[in-house]
């Protein structure tokens, strides 16, 4: 009997050094890297095959924007089509941040073609305006528990930040027990001069990461509507859940609504993983998730908003790992690809 299933995809910084040759080794045979490839030449880019079968993995180079963001949706794009449809049903389909372009390619509101034109567009002014920046710190301990009122009080730091002259800094991403915050350099620093350091690396910066998801994309989501026109959307063929927590619906989506939703909201607006992620529990209610790679980076954050969506009673990283042992509920298709 098949298991339900909504694919989450993956967003920025999860094609790392170890996800090297990624594509060259489980998708050497990937249907549409020919026309990837063909378009990012037209372009005068680097193609995804180039990239991805490189020497040696160059930070500077793998994780731009305009090469970071057609890697990563060319390998999830490959990892969707290769989930096992007569083992899985798959009811909907979400993704973190860079993720929901890839999740409107998967779920058909944007054919592949389509989808890549909207990711390389994106990430290309994303990286040509290189507004702002992000980091990333927790509010769960090591078991994945929520530290009590360290959230509130985390975020009590970043508003009295960000009401500082010249200081910007607020949510770009609500990811599990981790607070993605993105402001300019002096929001930034300020956050890491007043935060205690945890586990030796946080707060921690994401390299070649912008502000992304606060209002300092506002100008990068104008020129989003002025390179990519609204007749590459169509009906998406499964439910979407945005990151917001709304869901698209096949058959009765308003096509221009979530043209205006991607290049928009979605752009400049908090994306909230977490609510994305109970949304698709509670609504869809699957049997499985199932993340996309490349990199298996997402499968702590997904079951961080799983606990906090109290799925499946779920309450620490410890109640997961046994609980996803004997009857997995939590995917990766990367980790498949390596166990196989």
């Amino acid at each position: 009997m098949k298991q339900t299933a909504v694919v989450i995809a993956p967003g920025r910084g999860t094609y790392n050094k170890t996800e090297l040759g990624y594509l060259a080794r489980h998708h050497p045979n990937a249907p549409n890297l020919g026309q990837f490839d063909a378009f990012r030449i037209k372009l005068g880019q680097k193609t995804v095959s180039e990239l991805d079968t490189a020497a040696r993995f160059s930070g500077p180079t793998h994780t731009r924007g305009d090469n970071a963001s057609a890697l990563i949706y060319a390998c999830a794009h490959a990892d969707f089509g290769a989930i096992d449809r007569d083992r899985f049903d798959i009811i909907g389909v979400t993704g973190n941040s860079m993720g929901w372009y890839i999740a409107l390619a998967c779920a058909g509101a944007l054919d592949p073609m389509g989808g890549m034109q909207l990711v390389n567009t994106m990430g290309t002014l994303m990286q040509e305006k290189m507004i702002g920046g992000q980091l990333i710190y927790p509010f769960v301990d090591a078991d994945w528990k929520e530290i009590p009122n360290q959230r509130e009080n985390l975020m009590r730091e970043v508003f009295a930040i960000n009401a500082r002259p010249d200081h910007v800094l607020g949510l770009s991403i609500d990811l599990g027990g981790m607070l993605v915050l993105a402001g300019n350099e002096a929001g930034l620093v300020a956050f890491e001069n007043s935060a205690p350091v945890l586990q030796e690396r946080y707060p921690m910066r994401l390299p070649n990461h912008a502000g992304f998801h606060t209002h300092l994309q506002k100008p990068v989501s104008e020129l989003g509507f002025s390179a990519l026109p609204e007749h590459l959307f169509d009906q998406p063929s499964i439910p979407l859940v945005d990151g917001r927590g709304a869901i698209w619906q096949p058959k009765s989506t308003d096509t221009n609504a979530l043209y205006t939703y991607t290049l928009g909201h979605q752009v400049y607006e908090l994306f909230d993983f977490t609510a994305a992620i109970r949304t698709a529990a509670r609504e869809l209610m699957p049997d499985v998730f199932i993340i996309l790679g490349p990199g298996t980076t997402l499968i702590g954050a997904t079951a961080q908003a799983l606990i906090r969506s109290k799925w499946r009673g779920w309450n620490s990283k410890l109640d997961v790992q046994k609980k996803n042992q004997g009857q997995p509920r939590l995917l990766s298709m990367a980790a498949m690809h390596t166990s196989v």
